[in-house]
C-alpha cells in the first residue's frame, strides 16, 4: 500500500509551521513562516492581525508543494493545532472584526459576576474572591463586551486560532473540543460548552450562538474548499480533521498516554503535562484540559513566558551567537550550547526565578536573578536562565504529582529548546528522571498527524497510531553528582525565593506603577 501523507498545521505564537508526516511518523517536509508575536497598541496589550496566521499558512503550503511535490500530492488529511487562548472575533463570512487578542495580553476587564452583595461576602470568607474576580478580569470577551460593544454585536463567532483556520479551510464554524482552552464558557468535566447556570457561563457570558460547534478529536471538520485550495495549493476535497491545542498535541506526540510519563514543553510557554482518565486540578481553579485523546485529560502546570526567556536572552545578549547560527544554518540554541558547556551546574551561585509574567497562584510575581558577583559572565546568566526554568517545571511536577496522587517515572522533552542536548541534560539532572527526546522536535505537529491518521481510519486507535508514529531517539539519564547539586539549590534556595521576595514585588508595583 502506498504511504499516505499527513499535513499538520502548527500555528504558534512566533511562527506557523506546515509539516508533512508519513503514516510512519517520519517528517518528510517542513516550512516555517516567522512573524512578530504581537504588537502592543497600549502597555500590557498583545494583539495580532489574524490574517497573518492565514497568509503564513498559505505561503507555507505553497513552499511545501514546491519543495516536496510528491508527498504533497499524497496528502490524505489535514490537522490543525494552534496556540491556546488567542481569540478572534469574526463576522458571518469569517472575516476578522478586530485584531486577535493574543494569550500574552494583560489588559483587564471589570468582573461580571460576584463582585458585590452577599455572594461577594461569601467569596471573601472562603478566601477566593481574588481568584474569582481575577479570572473574570482576564476574560478578553468581557473586555470586548465592555469596551467595544458595537463590535461584539457584529460578532458571528468568537474563535480560537484553530477555529479561525478550520473555517478558512472548510467554511465551517467547527473546532475540536481539545482546543477550547482559555477564558470561555466551557465545562472541562463534561468537555462541552457550559450550561447557562455553570460558573464559567456566569464568568464569561458568551451566547452559545457566538461560539463554534464542537466535535471530538479525530472527527471530520469538513473538506478543503475551492477557495482554500486556490489559496494554499492543497487539493480540493481533502478532509480536515479536528485535533487539539499545541500543548495537548505535543504531549500526545511525545507518546505520553498515562501518568507514568510527563511531557515537558520547552516552548514560548513552558509546561509540564501528563495524560489521565481522572479529573483533578493541579492548581486550585485550574482544570485539567481536554486531551486530544477523547475522554482523557491533560493536567498541566505552566510557566508563563517560559522559554520565551531564551528569545529575550538572544535579543538582549546574544546577537553574535544568533548571527553565527544563521550563517551556519543551525538553531541559535546549538551555538548557545557552548555557554552551557563552559559553565558548571549551579552557575556559580547565580539563581533565576523565571516568573517573567504573572500566574494564577502568583499574580504579583516578577522575575528575579540573585547571587550576582564579578565572576559571572554572559554564559553564567544563560545557564542560570535554563536552570531556573528547570526548577520551575520541577516545582510544577511536584505539585501535580501531589494533587493527582501519582509518581512519574520518565519525562519527554519537546519544543524549540529541546533541540539543545545540553538543555535536555540539565533538565534530566534537575528532575532526576530520564529525559526522552523523539526523532523530531516537531512534537506538536506529530501529535496532530497522529490524530489525523486515526480520524482517517489509517489506524484503528490512537494507541496503534502512537505505536507506529512515535519514535524515541535519545534518552538523557541524570548524572548523580549533578542531581545532588541541583537538589540542594532547589530545596535550600529556589523554593524560598518567592516567599522572600513577594512583599518586595508588591512594593515595586506600588512605587513604580509596574503593570499588574
Amino acid at each position: 500500500m502506498a504511504e499516505r501523507t499527513l499535513l499538520a498545521i502548527d500555528c504558534g505564537t512566533q511562527s506557523l509551521r506546515a509539516l508533512l508526516f508519513s503514516d510512519k511518523g517520519i517528517l518528510l517536509g517542513r516550512s516555517q513562516i516567522e512573524y512578530i508575536p504581537y504588537v502592543s497598541p497600549q502597555p500590557g496589550w498583545a494583539e495580532q492581525d489574524p490574517e497573518i496566521y492565514w497568509n503564513s499558512l498559505c505561503l507555507a503550503c505553497k513552499e511545501l508543494k514546491e519543495r516536496h511535490p510528491t508527498p504533497f500530492k499524497s496528502i490524505a488529511g489535514v490537522g490543525v493545532t494552534s496556540q491556546r487562548s488567542t481569540m478572534i472575533n469574526v463576522d458571518a463570512k469569517g472575516n476578522p472584526l478586530r485584531p486577535a487578542i493574543v494569550w500574552l495580553d494583560q489588559r483587564r476587564a471589570e468582573p461580571t459576576f460576584g463582585g458585590n452583595g452577599l455572594l461577594n461576602l461569601g467569596l471573601k470568607l472562603a478566601r477566593v474572591d481574588g481568584l474569582v474576580t481575577g479570572l473574570q478580569s482576564q476574560g478578553k470577551c468581557n473586555w470586548i463586551m465592555q469596551n467595544q460593544p458595537h463590535l461584539w454585536d457584529q460578532t458571528r463567532c468568537y474563535l480560537q486560532v484553530s477555529g479561525f483556520i478550520n473555517h478558512r479551510l472548510t467554511g465551517q464554524f467547527l473546532d475540536s473540543v481539545a482546543s477550547q482552552i482559555g477564558h470561555l464558557p466551557f465545562n472541562y468535566k463534561t468537555m462541552d460548552w457550559a450550561s447557562r447556570c455553570d460558573l464559567s457561563s456566569l464568568f464569561f457570558p458568551i451566547p452559545r450562538e457566538k461560539l463554534p460547534r464542537l466535535v471530538k478529536p479525530g472527527d471530520t471538520i469538513g473538506a478543503i474548499t475551492p477557495g482554500a485550495a486556490k489559496a494554499t495549493g492543497l487539493t480540493q476535497g481533502i478532509p480536515v480533521i479536528a485535533c487539539g491545542s499545541d500543548k495537548g498535541c505535543e504531549t500526545l506526540g511525545a507518546g505520553v498516554v498515562d501518568t507514568s510519563m510527563v511531557s515537558l514543553s520547552f516552548g514560548t510557554t513552558a509546561t509540564v503535562q501528563t495524560t489521565t482518565e481522572k479529573y483533578f486540578e493541579s492548581i486550585r481553579f485550574m482544570p485539567p484540559y481536554p486531551a486530544p485523546i477523547p475522554a482523557r485529560y491533560n493536567p498541566e502546570v505552566e510557566i508563563f513566558r517560559g522559554f520565551w526567556m531564551i528569545t529575550w536572552f538572544k535579543n538582549e545578549f546574544a546577537h553574535k551567537e544568533v548571527a553565527e547560527a544563521k550563517k551556519l544554518g543551525i538553531a541559535a540554541e546549538e551555538v548557545l550550547n557552548r555557554h552551557l558547556a563552559a559553565t558548571d551546574p549551579g552557575a556559580m551561585g547565580l539563581v533565576v526565578q523565571p516568573y517573567w509574567g504573572p500566574g494564577l497562584e502568583h499574580p504579583c510575581a516578577k522575575g528575579a536573578m540573585i547571587g550576582f558577583g564579578d565572576i559571572h559572565t554572559k554564559a553564567h546568566i544563560y545557564r542560570a536562565v535554563i536552570e531556573g526554568l528547570g526548577f520551575a517545571l520541577k516545582d510544577g511536577l511536584e505539585t501535580m504529582e501531589k494533587r493527582g496522587d501519582f509518581s512519574a517515572k520518565r519525562a519527554a522533552v519537546s519544543g524549540g529548546a529541546s533541540q539543545s542536548d545540553e538543555i535536555c541534560k540539565i533538565t534530566a539532572d534537575i528532575f532526576n528522571l530520564p529525559m526522552v527526546k523523539g526523532r523530531t522536535h516537531e512534537t506538536s505537529g506529530l501529535g496532530a498527524a497522529i490524530i489525523t491518521a486515526t480520524g482517517l481510519g489509517i489506524f484503528p486507535s490512537t494507541q496503534k497510531a502512537i505505536d507506529a508514529m512515535v519514535h524515541e531517539e535519545t534518552v538523557f539519564n541524570p548524572d548523580p553528582d549533578n542531581v545532588e547539586i541541583y537538589n540542594n539549590i532547589y530545596s535550600r534556595v529556589y523554593q524560598r525565593i518567592f516567599r522572600a521576595l513577594e512583599p518586595l514585588y508588591t512594593e515595586i508595583q506600588d512605587i513604580t506603577g509596574y503593570p499588574e
